[in-house]
């Protein structure tokens, strides 16, 4: 049997991804000595939480046949098994050297790839008619973060 997920259960994780970002990004900084790596990781958590907000407004904006519950799932175990995905696979607690600014760097753009598949994948349990297409927007906002951090890492 299959679950389908609608849109807005995905822009709810999608909240919770930014917000474990956020708080990597932050965590990291802490152990910074250089200040431009440090504000360029505190910017980055500001551009999660720019995200997270991105999120949100989308979420608020889909139709109600978008947010319409695709199964019987009294207990919220659907949407404890996406949180749980996004918790434990993208900006979870690593055993990184938070003082070492390019494994940092390697980390984020790992999590920031596992956070598109992690899109990806979801693209195939959202129907169409429940905002399959709203994930792409998510995607994108991801990709440009991987763009950004490359380019920061090739600098190195």
């Amino acid at each position: 049997m299959s679950i389908d997920f609608n849109a807005d259960e995905v822009f709810e994780i999608a909240e919770q991804i930014e917000r474990n970002g956020a708080k990597f990004y932050r965590s990291s900084a802490k152990n910074i000595t250089d200040e431009k790596n440090k504000k360029l990781l505190l910017d980055l958590a500001k551009m999660e939480d720019e995200h997270e907000i991105i999120f949100k407004n989308l979420r608020n904006k889909l139709s109600q046949d978008e947010k319409v519950e695709t199964t019987f799932d009294p207990n919220g175990e659907a949407e404890a098994y996406l949180r749980s995905l996004a918790d434990t696979r993208i900006f979870y607690e690593k055993d990184i050297d938070t003082s070492n600014f390019k494994e940092i760097l390697k980390s984020a753009i790992t999590a920031e790839k596992d956070s598109i598949v992690f899109y990806i994948g979801m693209k195939d349990v959202v129907p169409s008619h429940l905002g399959k297409d709203k994930l792409d927007d998510i995607i994108k906002e991801e990709m440009s973060h991987i763009r950004l951090l490359s380019k920061k890492l090739l600098e190195l």
